[in-house]
């Protein structure tokens, strides 16, 4: 929704159109995950690599409009800020959050790639041209006098604007592939641990067994997706229900993470506390930084959550409770082979 609004700026007329256009998109996107993660892998990757080479460059081109912008990557001016404008960071903290929005795929995603390759494209690629970006992004609100309403798309003028709407657009389909891949992954997960019906997995794969398509899932995230399309109609809007739900999850991966640490590794509880509590402490502040746009469409997020986890909670409960009552009404072994 976000790519495809950036045809506002070669042409307010196109404002009607932003919609419709978003959901065919979608509707595509979903129509061809019967055919695997692998099978569309052959056409998003080379797209992948180009939109990051690109944004790239353009970050690039515009770092010597204000080449002081290059001191933020140092730590020490977010530290300043965060202790002499508290107020004012706790704002922006809840703005500038969805610049790393994304990277909570990358886990949901170990299952279906492994952590070698995503490890190697994030070092290699992905950080260093987003790094770019954002530098050259804020070098260009700064050469404007920060009177900028789309930095993204009104630093690429000229020719390039449309050429990279068009590329921004192929982007967010691509990574929303990686989202629908993740809940593919954590809905078996899921059925393998009894926390959710059964569902029909069809493997797409011959070599990667984590590669699968899981149908009426897939259905059933197009219906809320599109949903959420035409009952928000602008990304602004969705930014909210979108921040709460990547700081709740990164939040439940911490508590997953100690659960992990505790039990499964058997790491001492000192450390492990010590090691969380940074975690904690950092996507707390992201959190709280969000939940106060609960209103502002985080709702969204929020009841969504709210349903899978009751559906969980009862399918739990009721698969619990036949087992029980079916152990309570069987016969036996030993006292039906003695009455033989």
């Amino acid at each position: 929704l976000s790519a495809v609004e950036g045809m506002n700026v070669v042409t307010p007329t196109f404002q009607p159109y932003v919609v419709p256009l978003t959901l065919a998109i979608l509707a595509v996107v979903f129509a061809v995950q019967r055919f695997g993660t692998g099978g569309v892998g052959l056409v998003f990757g080379p797209v992948t690599a180009l939109w990051f080479l690109a944004i790239g460059l353009s970050g690039l081109n515009h770092i010597m409009d204000d080449p002081e912008i290059l001191l933020a990557i140092s730590p020490h001016y977010i530290v300043s800020f965060l202790i002499n404008s508290p107020e004012v960071a706790f704002v922006t903290v809840g703005a500038v959050f969805l610049a790393v929005t994304g990277a909570e795929a990358l886990y949901a995603d170990l299952g279906h790639f492994g952590r070698k390759p995503i490890v190697l494209a994030w070092l290699a690629v992905v950080f260093p041209c987003l790094l770019l970006n954002y530098v050259g992004q804020g070098a260009f609100v700064l050469a404007n006098g920060g009177v900028v309403g789309h930095p993204f798309f009104e630093m690429n003028e000229g020719w390039m604007l449309i050429p990279m709407v068009v590329l921004a657009t192929a982007a967010t389909v691509i990574a929303s592939q990686a989202v629908i891949s993740g809940a593919f992954s954590l809905t078996r997960q899921a059925v393998q641990l009894n926390m959710l019906p059964r569902f029909v997995i069809l493997h797409t794969s011959e070599k990667q067994s984590g590669q699968i398509y899981l149908p009426r899932v897939n259905l059933l995230l197009a219906l809320v997706v599109m949903l959420l399309v035409v009952g928000f109609g602008e990304s602004s809007r969705l930014a909210s229900a979108y921040g709460i739900s990547v700081t709740g999850n990164m939040l439940v991966t911490n508590i997953l993470l100690y659960v992990v640490m505790t039990r499964i590794w058997k790491w001492p509880l000192g450390v492990a506390i010590a090691l969380m509590a940074v975690f904690v402490f950092i996507d707390t502040g992201f959190f709280a930084a969000n939940i106060v746009k609960v209103f502002e469409g985080g709702w969204a997020s929020l009841a969504i959550a709210a349903g899978i986890v009751m559906t969980m909670w009862t399918w739990i409960r009721g698969t619990r409770y036949l087992f029980d009552k079916t152990r309570r009404n069987e016969i036996p072994l030993d006292f039906l082979a003695a009455n033989l």
